[in-house]
């Protein structure tokens, strides 16, 4: 089993059924996940994607900064399923082991997905439709409602 923290748009559940739709992962299903919190990371907008028309979001290390989600404890014949969902398969992405903390307080170390350091760009807007399924994402995670209105800020154009 692997530990993955999920905080983009696997976390909605509309656009990744249409990912598994398109790809044919339609059996595929998540265990449950448990709430989580990587400190000292934060989303930043630095893969410009055509599917989603505009830059979508990886991590990077900022002091002070959180980024929530889900971990879900993985397993091994699975994991390719994520590597394809996240671009890992395509170069897109490339693994990132984050450090966090699930509800209760437990710390643990997971695996995220993030942009690969030579794929990251600046050009052009930020997707909105990205935006919105993250704050969809959020939402039926339940995570932190501070959290979920920094997205909102976001989708009105202002920094998080």
């Amino acid at each position: 089993m692997r530990s993955y923290f999920a905080y983009s748009t696997i976390l909605d559940p509309a656009a990744f059924e249409e990912w598994k739709a398109q790809h044919g992962y339609q059996d595929f299903a998540l265990p449950p996940g448990r709430r989580a919190v990587a400190r000292g990371i934060a989303l930043t907008f630095d893969f410009p994607s055509r599917w989603w028309g505009g830059r979508v979001a990886g991590l990077e290390d900022r002091a002070g900064a959180e980024v929530h989600g889900l971990v879900y404890s993985v397993r091994a014949e699975d994991w390719p399923i994520l590597q394809h969902k996240e671009g890992g398969i395509t170069g897109m992405c490339v693994e990132r082991e984050v450090s966090v903390e699930v509800d209760g307080g437990e710390r643990l170390t997971a695996v995220a997905f993030t942009t690969a350091p030579e794929r990251r760009s600046g050009d052009g807007p930020v997707s909105g439709r990205f935006i919105e399924a993250l704050q969809r994402g959020a939402a039926t995670a339940g995570l932190p409602q501070a959290y979920q209105d920094s997205l909102g800020k976001l989708a009105a154009g202002r920094t998080a």
